[in-house]
């Protein structure tokens, strides 16, 4: 399963009063595993950015006075997304601009980004597991316990990458772990150091889910799977 967890920056808040993208940026997951491939791209959006916009992510007008416009980026763009799932805080917003920029360019005019691709809504979901709580990518971070403190301002491939490590833990973490939390290098490879647990340790207390803890969990796998999630749980 391919998807690519997305993330852009705008000239203002509505592409329908011709507000632009200024900024893409996309990781990729495949069976939930970060790739280490990217995509990221800042764009010259033919328009003034906005002051309430320029304070959220920094990014001047100046800055994009040399970059490339949208119809420049865009068929590299959709060859990375292209057949995978989009994995969006809150997708209307940023497949809305997307739209619009498709529709400014003729040989794309009357496409839509959900025939490129499909799209998951992490903050539909984050809604659907915290009904009630604050639920933007500050609030999630806080609640799975993800460091997000070098974020001062808004930037597509900065959040792109929070949210990919949001949307992994609510729909039940990373496929791999590091165990140890350490590795070393030899003969210029990074390599995994296990650390191994002492052969006269005491027993590990052995604590069984109750029944409604069951069941709850039971629900947990059903939603994460209705979501497009993998669950090993189910494949096992």
């Amino acid at each position: 399963m391919r998807q690519i967890v997305l993330d852009t920056e705008t000239t203002g808040i509505d592409p329908r009063q011709g507000h632009r993208i200024i900024e893409i940026g996309c990781v990729e997951l495949l069976n939930r595993r970060l790739t280490g491939n990217t995509f990221h791209v800042y764009i010259n959006p033919q328009r003034i950015v906005e002051q309430e916009a320029i304070e959220v992510h920094g990014i001047t007008n100046e800055y994009l006075t040399d970059k490339p416009v949208f119809s420049a980026v865009a068929q590299e763009f959709i060859e990375f997304i292209k057949g995978a799932q989009l994995v969006i805080h809150n997708a209307p917003f940023d497949v809305g601009f997307m739209d619009a920029e498709f529709a400014r360019i003729p040989r794309f005019a009357g496409q839509k980004t959900a025939e490129f691709c499909t799209v998951l809504d992490t903050l539909d979901l984050a809604r659907q597991l915290h009904p009630g709580q604050k639920n933007n990518l500050d609030a999630l971070c806080k609640r799975y316990g993800i460091d997000n403190s070098h974020r001062e301002k808004h930037g597509a491939l900065l959040d792109s990458e929070i949210l990919a490590d949001v949307y992994l833990m609510m729909t039940g973490g990373q496929t791999d772990l590091n165990l140890s939390g350490k590795s070393h290098t030899e003969g210029g490879v990074q390599q995994e150091v296990i650390r191994r647990l002492p052969g006269d340790r005491k027993a590990l207390k052995v604590v069984k889910a109750t029944a409604d803890e069951l069941a709850m969990h039971e629900q947990r796998l059903d939603l994460v799977l209705k979501k497009g999630g993998s669950c090993l749980w189910r494949q096992q």
